[in-house]
Formats: C-alpha cells, structure tokens, sequence
C-alpha cells in the first residue's frame, strides 16, 4: 500500500533560486488574474522554461528560464518585428531539433494572430534567447490564425479568411479552414517550411489539439456554431488526410471519410443523425501522446476517445463539481494514474480500475504538465510554486512478523474505533495511546488470547489446560477460529498465484460478508459491506447464497436456513443518512452507502432476477409480514417503517423495462394500496386474463378490496369490449353492498361518449350494452328482492293467525263431545278445507 502526497519542489535544480521562481509567477498570475489563467502558460517538454501568454494591457510573452532571471521578450530589438509588437500572440510550440541530439535544445516558435511566426532558440551558454527567423504560416496577409499544434514534423492551424461582400451571416459562421505545413530545424539552427496545404474548407471554428498522430479539432465553446455542429467534433490525420467524425455521447464514430477537404460535403451525411443526439459539453481535454484523447465532460464524467472512436469512461466526478462557474480544470495521465484538478482540489484515479486514490486540497489553483525527464510522476504548475506528487510506501513487514501479531495489531485498531465513538473526549485516541495508558484492559487481555490460542494450537494433545481458561478458550474457539482464518486466507492471497487467486478471493469475500453480518453493522462496516459488493459483484452473490443458505425447489419458492439474528440485520430500517428520490412512482436509493437489504435486492436481480419475488416473500415472512397479517389503512411511513417491498422496488430501472417484476413485488406485499397498483399496470399493459386472475385471487380476501377492484374493472368494461370473454366471471366478484344504482351510475360516468359522425349501425361496437350488463343487474336485482336470511322465520310464518280453542273447564272430557269432533274434522279434511287438530289442544 502507498500514500500519495503533494510536496512542493523545493531543490529546482538548475533554476537560479526558488524566491526567483515565485516572484515570477507571483508576478505573470497577476497579469493574467482577469482572464483565464490556466489556458495562457505553457512549459517546455523538458521542464526547463515557463512562458506566460500576456494578453493584457497589450500582447508580450514572459519567460522563466533555468539559467537567467525572469525577462520578458522585448519585440523592438529585431527590424522583423517592428511591425507585429501590438499583434497578439495565439500560441507557443516547441519544434525538436533531430540533427543533433546532443544538444538536446529545442527550437521555440511564437505565432501571431497575423500569421507571421518567430522561431527563437535559447542558448545555455549564450545570452540566453536568441531570434532565428521569422516566417509568414499563412499564404494571404488577410489570414487571421485562431488556434495551432505541432503534430509530428507538420505545424497545424486553423485560419479564419475574411469574408466576402456577398457572404451571409449563416456563411460567415463558416469562413475558417484546417491548413498543414512541414516545418524541419536544419544543421545551422535555420528552420525550414514547407508548403501550405489546405487540408479541410469552410468549417467553423475548431480548436488544433495534437495527439500522437491525430489530431483533433475541438469545437470552441464560446463561439456558437449554426446547425448543431458545435455537437460533434472532427479527428484527423495528417499523413493521410483521413477525417473521422466523432461525439462525446454514446454515438462516437458517426462517419468517416477519406480525403475530403469540403466540411459541409464531409458531415452532410450525418445531419439526421446530429439533430437527434443531445452529447455534453466538454469541459476540458488533454492529449494524451499516443493519439488518444482525454476529455472532462459536463455531466461529471472523464472519459478517454479512443483512437478507434471507442470512447471510454474512467471517473466520475461528484455531484454539483462542475456546477461552480469560472472554475478552472487541468487533466493529465501519468501512466496508470489519472490528474484532475477541479478549482482548488485536486483528484488521484487509478485508470485501470476508477478508483479514486486520492484527493488532495490545494491553497490555489494549478496547472498540470508533463515533464519529459520524468513522466511518471504528476507534476503541477501554481501561483505557489512547482509541485511533484509522491508516492509514501508504508515500511514493510519484517519476516519474523507473524499472524499473531497482525491480530494483536488489529484488535487495539479495533478498540480504538469502539472507545472513540464512545468517548466523551475530542481528542483522537490512538493505538499508542491505548497501550500507554492503562485504562483500558480489554484489548491487552484479547490480545493475550489471541497469543495464548495462537501457541497453543501448537500444544500437544496430551497437555490440558486448567479448568478456567479451557471454558474461556471454549467460548471463544469460533470467534478465534474464524480470525485465524481470515488472516490465513490474506497471506494466501498475497502468495497465491493468479490461477488459485479466485478462489482464494471467493472465499475471503464469504468471510468477510459472514463475519460483517455476524454482529452490530455500524456505518463504517457498512461501507465497506457496500465497496464489497461493488467491487466483487459475482463473490458476493455466492458469499449471499452461502451465508443465507438459500435454497429454490420445484415450485420456484425459496427458503433459507439462516438464524433469525442474522435476518434481523438484514432487515433493519433504513438508515436516517439514507435518501430517497421518486422516479416513475417508485422510491430511487441516491445515498452512497445502500442498507443491507437492498445490497442483497440488487445482487439478486443481477444474478436471478425471477428469485427478487420470491426473496420478498421470504424476507416478510421473517419480518411476520405474512399473507394473514392484518391491512394497515391510513399509516404514515416514515424511513424508519418503509415496507420492504417499496425497498425492493428500488433496485428496478425506472424505464420499465421489469414490469413483470414490479407486478409480482407488489402482488407479493399483499397490500390493498400495491395489489392496486399492479393492478392498473397489468390493465395498462392490456394482461386482460392475468388481470382476472388477480382480481378474483385478491377480492376474497377483504371486503374493502374487493369492491375496488371490482369498480375498478367495471370502469373497464364501461369503456372496452376487451373484458367480454371474461364477464360471467367478473360478476361473480360483485360485491354484496353493490346496488344496481351505483351499478349504473358507474357505468354511465366512464362510458365514452359517442361519435357525431358515427352511423346508425356499427360493424364492431366498442361500448357496453344493455345485453352485457343483463346478467349483473338481473343478480343484483334478485339479490334485492331476496329477503334477508337473518329475518327468514319471521318473513315465511302464516300470515292467518290459527283458530281460537274453545275455553272449557280443566278436567272435564266428554267422548261424545270428542267423537262428534273429530267427524266433523273428517267430513272438512275431505272437502278441501283448513284442516285444524283438536287433539294436540285437549
């Protein structure tokens, strides 16, 4: 492991003194406060020089030199350039001397905005600068140069032409051309250019940047160009006179093009496809020699295009980073290591794998640059002096250092963190501290049963400790057991060779996610629970699988073995750090660090998205959410009560392309409010049978729901005929309380009105009928007019009350009186008669 720092370079070798130095960027900052800094100074490839571009008050170039004082050029001392001293200079190049090799000197060249070019030599043993020639760039004296590079031996600039009395305004926007010179330093230090060439005609204006063998033209952002063209930008080669055409959206390589020298013929095949592309600015851009190009863009992201049009991302940049206006942003790449300075911080990423390394905060703002002697290291450029970013290795373990003593070590780590947060001091504790101070017993005495557990594994199995110290080792024989294990395992991967490096990654992943699971998860745990899961997404899901022991039968449910400890952390609340962003109607985790529950939600769906259902059902099952619960009507949630499938929902992409899985997440709450809602998105969706197969699953269940859903569905049948084959059913779920009044003011408050133009007679009708809803009414209407069951006996008793028997004395019965009687009850039973037994009333 290393640190890297920033220092600043305080031995500059052979500059003249360090005080020099600053006052020379003390003073050159100073004359360029009010414009952008950072675009007008320029270094050597070979760190010896700094020049400062001075725009303001009038044009001039200072210069800082390892042997002479800060000086700046004086245009009068030459007759050349008597004529171009208040002309503004564009840029400085450097031209390399092949010749002689030795002499290691390149040959500077100033160009004008005029076009005039001085190339200018300095002497180490001389008086320091001194002019060699001056050139015209360009062929007309009306030229006006914009921007130049070197690439190779070719001087490239872009040159606006003057425009013409007829020209439109639309025309003027594209009066500037792409021209390509050789230039060649001789023996004598003469500089020799060849002829101008006009690679590219009426484009707009483009900013040269050089890379490798390509060079790209880069939109000016303060220039807005007509047509959208300031979308894309161009890549060319100069030694074969290819363009290729490129943007810094997901669409790189748009065309390409071989020898076109006509840029409206060149991008007039990918007009339809510019209008439809909305790429991001960009914010800034460095070459990268090789031909690739490294780019910041406005939506945080740094990116590197590809010499194959292949544009890849590296970083992003936080949030609202690039929101601070006039900030100034300065990239380079170090070999593996990416620098980007943001205003006044500045940020260290590994390329290979985007990890921020580190970030550095800075007094002021700096320029980056390479230096030729030493391109492995960042080196930066500010109004403070040189800086040069060290690496710090950490001193390396000593071979008699054993795992015991990293466990010793990382138990005083570890009490450290416990009694800080504990401590009602602001003073930071240190292990030192710790040791020192004799207060806390605790992390001495485990470390001596570490050490003690350590020696004795080695002890012979004859030899027994006493009774006391084997129920303290007995206690803690898993716990030791798996430290032991866990360093084992991360010396073996220090060792390991990259063929049993998986497995050796595997499992520490297991134990890692096992052992962090395993007791109280506080937020630093917790972060690195979540740097785990993003960094080993496919030994996380087999660490989940295992330390939950999931497990999926025939019929697609799942079960698990784990303690109810264990699912007691998973399924903790939210934490209050945590926020929550609606996107489409579902809650969108932004925070950083994701609870336990969702790390799981989203490794699943990334592994075994048909397992997300199921996993939810298993988790509420844990959590006594079961189907049988009671609903929960009118109960504020807050972030401490959010129902687990509204976090489970979190991890589906808000374009809806998982519906199915947001249909089963809500079916699988069992919550009146999401049965509704995955049932409107299965009507949505036009699942007509699926939508009837959750209504009648559902409507049993409870009254209030089943009249919902019922209302719901008949608003369906009241606008479509899509539901017809599935009515016998549907008016089987209506609801007892449903009157045909409300029935039909249902129905006539969704049905579509009618078309004027519509004919008497339709081919295919699309509105409901009288013949559709006869069923329903005519079982409402029955319904109505049956009498209520609870009132049954009193609704079915004789409405004609029976005969009053005859008052006689108790006691007294005459058998003639009787068998005069029952003749009589004869001679009625035979005609027809109300037939009444006197028998029962004796």
């Amino acid at each position: 492991m290393t640190r890297l720092a920033l220092e600043q370079v305080t031995d500059f070798g052979d500059f003249t003194k360090g005080k020099d130095l600053k006052e020379f960027l003390k003073q050159a900052y100073s004359n360029i406060s009010s414009q952008n800094c950072l675009s007008d100074v320029r270094l050597s490839p070979d760190g010896r020089h700094i020049h400062v571009i001075v725009r303001q008050p009038k044009s001039g170039l200072m210069t800082y030199d390892k042997y002479q004082r800060a000086h700046l050029l004086q245009c009068q001392k030459h007759i050349d350039l008597v004529l171009t001293r208040n002309v503004p200079i564009v840029d400085v190049l450097y031209v390399p001397q092949s010749s002689k090799p030795e002499d290691g000197a390149s040959v500077l060249g100033v160009i004008f905005e005029n076009g005039k070019v001085e190339f200018w030599k300095f002497l180490e043993c001389g008086s320091g600068w001194r002019l060699l020639q001056t050139v015209d760039l360009c062929n007309s004296p009306r030229a006006k140069v914009v921007s130049v590079s070197m690439c190779q031996n070719f001087i490239i600039w872009c040159e606006e032409r003057p425009p013409s009395e007829n020209s439109s305004a639309v025309c003027s926007n594209f009066r500037f051309c792409i021209c390509k010179k050789t230039v060649e330093v001789n023996n004598e230090g003469g500089v020799s250019l060849g002829n101008v060439k006009i690679a590219l005609h009426n484009n707009p204006q483009y900013m040269t940047v050089s890379s490798g063998d390509l060079v790209y033209l880069l939109p000016d952002t303060q220039v807005k160009s007509l047509m959208g063209v300031s979308k894309v930008f161009l890549a060319w080669s100069p030694e074969h006179d290819t363009f290729n055409v490129h943007s810094a959206s997901s669409c790189t390589l748009m065309k390409s093009s071989s020898k076109e020298s006509d840029f409206k013929r060149l991008v007039s095949d990918c007009i339809g496809l510019i209008s439809t592309i909305n790429p991001p600015d960009i914010r800034g851009f460095s070459p990268t020699g090789c031909g690739d190009l490294l780019l910041l863009l406005s939506t945080g992201w740094v990116c590197v295009m590809k010499k194959d049009g292949s544009l890849c991302n590296i970083y992003k940049l936080p949030d609202n980073c690039l929101s601070a206006s006039g900030t100034q942003t300065s990239l380079n790449i170090y070999n593996d290591t990416l620098a980007l300075t943001i205003g006044r911080t500045l940020f260290l990423i590994d390329t290979k794998c985007g990890l921020e390394l580190e970030r550095i905060s800075l007094k002021t703002e700096g320029l980056l640059f390479v230096n030729s002697h030493d391109s492995h290291s960042p080196q930066m450029l500010s109004e403070s002096g040189l800086f040069v970013v060290t690496q710090k290795p950490k001193p390396a373990l000593t071979p008699f250092e054993d795992s015991s003593a990293l466990l010793v070590e990382a138990v005083f780590e570890e009490a450290c963190k416990y009694y800080q947060q504990r401590s009602l001091s602001s003073t930071q504790l240190t292990v030192e501290k710790l040791k020192k101070g004799g207060m806390f017993q605790a992390p001495i005495s485990l470390a001596a049963i570490l050490k003690d557990y350590l020696s004795n594994q080695k002890t012979k199995p004859g030899e027994k400790h006493s009774s006391g110290q084997e129920r303290l080792m007995s206690s803690l024989e898993s716990e030791l057991r798996s430290l032991v294990l866990l360093e084992d395992i991360k010396t073996s991967m220090v060792k390991a060779s990259e063929k049993d490096l998986e497995n050796y990654c595997e499992s520490l992943v297991q134990q890692e996610i096992c052992r962090l699971l395993g007791g109280e998860l506080e937020k630093e745990n917790l972060q690195y629970l979540n740097g785990i899961f993003q960094q080993f997404p496919t030994y996380s899901w087999h660490g989940i699988q295992s330390v939950l022991h999931l497990r999926c039968n025939g019929e697609g449910s799942l079960s698990s073995k784990a303690p109810a400890e264990l699912w007691k952390i998973i399924l903790s609340p939210v934490q209050p750090t945590a926020n929550f962003a609606h996107c489409n109607g579902q809650q969108k985790h932004t925070a950083v660090n994701l609870p336990v529950f969702e790390l799981l939600c989203h490794s699943i769906f990334k592994f075994q998205p048909s397992w997300l259902p199921r996993f939810l059902e298993l988790a509420q099952q844990q959590a006594g959410m079961s189907s049988s619960s009671s609903w929960t009507f009118g109960v504020k949630e807050s972030s401490e009560s959010v129902p687990l499938y509204k976090r489970a929902l979190t991890v589906l992409p808000c374009k809806g392309t998982y519906q199915h899985l947001e249909v089963e997440l809500l079916l699988c709450s069992e919550r009146p409010n999401a049965i509704m809602q995955a049932l409107r998105i299965l009507i949505e969706q036009g699942q007509w049978e699926r939508v009837t197969q959750v209504a009648e699953r559902f409507c049993r269940q409870s009254p209030l729901l089943n009249k919902e859903i019922f209302s719901t569905l008949l608003c369906e049948v009241s606008q479509h005929r899509d539901l017809d084959p599935y009515l016998d059913l549907l008016w089987t779920l209506c609801p007892e309380d449903m009157t045909v009044t409300s029935i039909l003011n249902t129905v006539l408050k969704n049905i579509p009105g009618s078309t004027r133009n519509s004919g008497p007679f339709e081919a295919q009708g699309s509105q409901v009928t009288i013949g559709l809803l006869k069923p329903l009414l005519q079982k409402v209407l029955q319904r109505e007019s049956k009498p209520n069951q609870r009132y049954a006996d009193i609704l079915q008793s004789p409405t004609i009350p029976p005969l009053t028997p005859p008052r006689q004395p108790k006691g007294l019965f005459r058998n003639t009186d009787l068998n005069t009687e029952l003749q009589e009850d004869k001679q009625k039973t035979s005609s027809g008669s109300q037939v009444t037994s006197r028998t029962g009333l004796v």
